[in-house]
């Protein structure tokens, strides 16, 4: 059936789901719907997050207008860069933002520089503010992923694995179909489908994992601080970097999977899985680093105690 949705070895069925809606001759699409959302309620929880450990949520409102807007640019800028065979002979579709076509990097690297200039502008501590956006920009990236579902896109090779994706061939772009896909299609009452990884699933799910981890070291970060046993802003900047680390260590395995991978220049690899390599090893060097520095001016600390 067109307009659905199957997970079949899960026994889930969705009909008539929708890429777009109409409302007083207005085309609505669901993945603006949902991008939006995952934007607001990022902000929302930034602002709640800052309230908890002693901040001015004001300070992070001001910022988040700023960054969402940087950030939606720059995804877009992005996607185009790594995408500029097609671009380069469709210079108006560069602006058409109704298909999609937003990077989730691009829109990581506007944010971060968004708060470094504004910090850097407003005498903020940089560290901490980046600690504290990273977990509403995570929480941003799980609820995002769904806008791919709406789209039937950002999915990855044939599979028949648990959480296996049907989707009716004429609801999927025919430059995503792999001769893969094309050799298991499927005709279920005249209808051809295909069925596929469901990376956007694996993302969101994957992400919602981060968000936990970010938010039990943030918790356990502040409980140091109220029992003295951590200085006010000794441990910032963990929680950026953890970010970095585990967001990559998933977008790495999980580009792998998808067929619609923005290639990086002249040679044939994803630009994405090639980001998450070096993101997470670059971050992993320096939560080793730190650990070792704060271990040795711990013992430093205890010489100087005798």
């Amino acid at each position: 059936m067109e307009g659905s949705i199957c997970f079949p070895h899960l026994g889930i069925t969705l009909t008539n789901v929708v890429k777009s809606f109409q409302i007083g001759g207005l085309t609505i699409a669901c993945y603006g719907i949902v991008l939006a959302a995952a934007m607001m309620t990022g902000l929302f929880l930034v602002m709640k997050l800052a309230k908890a450990t002693g901040q001015k949520e004001d300070d992070y409102f001001d910022l988040g207008i700023i960054a969402i807007a940087v950030a939606v640019v720059c995804a877009r800028i992005y996607y185009v860069v790594f995408s500029w065979d097609y671009y380069s002979s469709h210079l108006a579709e560069i602006f058409n933002l109704r298909k999609g076509g937003l990077a989730i990097y691009g829109g990581v690297i506007g944010g971060v520089a968004t708060v470094l200039v504004y910090c850097h502008i407003r005498g903020f501590y940089t560290r901490r503010m980046l600690d504290t956006m990273s977990v509403g920009l995570v929480w941003g990236q799980a609820l995002g992923r769904w806008g791919n579902f709406f789209n039937r896109e950002a999915f990855g090779e044939y599979t028949d694995n648990l959480f296996a994706m049907r989707l009716p061939v004429s609801d999927v772009r025919a430059s995503e179909i792999t001769e893969m896909m094309r050799a298991h299609i499927q005709t279920i009452n005249g209808v051809d489908y295909i069925q596929v990884h469901p990376t956007f699933l694996y993302e969101s799910l994957w992400n919602l994992g981060v968000l936990a981890v970010l938010l039990l070291v943030t918790w356990r970060k502040q409980s140091r601080i109220r029992s003295g046993s951590c200085l006010e802003g000794e441990d910032d900047g963990v929680v950026f970097l953890l970010y970095l680390l585990l967001y990559g260590l998933g977008r790495f395995w999980i580009e792998g999977l998808r067929t619609d991978q923005l290639i990086l220049f002249g040679t044939g690899l994803p630009v994405s899985q090639v980001l998450s390599g070096i993101l997470a090893a670059v971050s992993a060097i320096l939560l080793i680093c730190w650990q070792v520095r704060k271990k040795r001016n711990g013992k430093q600390v205890k010489r100087g105690g005798y």
